[in-house]
């Protein structure tokens, strides 16, 4: 091998090894507003410790896989920064019903469902109705199209 050649393949190697490592790779889709915002805005703590949707505040914000995400407290942002991944939408916030369908679909930050630990969201009120009518169902056929869709 030509020196010229190693060290292109020493290049290549040390881009892949970054592109594999945690730290750099890439994140998961999420369904955000054009400035990043997830969830319309809305605290996803709130779901669980309330049961209804509540309008977050720019003023309490966290980040989680490339989403922003605002709270109505700081103890909401503080308690999802202790478990993000008990916290966020299931299928990056996209209407859980069309993922079970194998497509994604914006949300009502109205239409959820807290099922399982999980919160799931859905494009309507209607589309709510129709998944929480096959809630277990339509999880399994989302959380097996999820990947694809996701580009994990």
């Amino acid at each position: 091998m030509t020196v010229t050649r190693r060290a292109s393949f020493r290049l290549v190697l040390a881009g892949v090894t970054l592109m594999t490592s945690g730290r750099f790779a890439l994140a998961e889709r999420v369904n955000t507003r054009a400035d990043g915002v997830a969830i319309d805005g809305y605290d996803p703590v709130a779901y669980f410790t309330q049961s209804r949707p509540v309008m977050g505040s720019d003023e309490f914000t966290a980040e989680h896989a490339g989403a922003d995400y605002h709270f109505a407290s700081a103890a909401n942002r503080d308690v999802f920064l202790a478990d993000p991944a008990k916290y966020a939408p299931q299928y990056g916030g996209f209407c859980a019903y069309a993922v079970a369908h194998g497509a994604t679909a914006p949300i009502d930050p109205q239409a959820f469902t807290v099922s399982g630990g999980k919160l799931y969201m859905n494009y309507s009120d209607l589309v709510r109705a129709q998944w929480r009518n096959n809630a277990e169902g339509f999880i399994s056929r989302a959380d097996g199209n999820w990947p694809k869709l996701s580009g994990q």
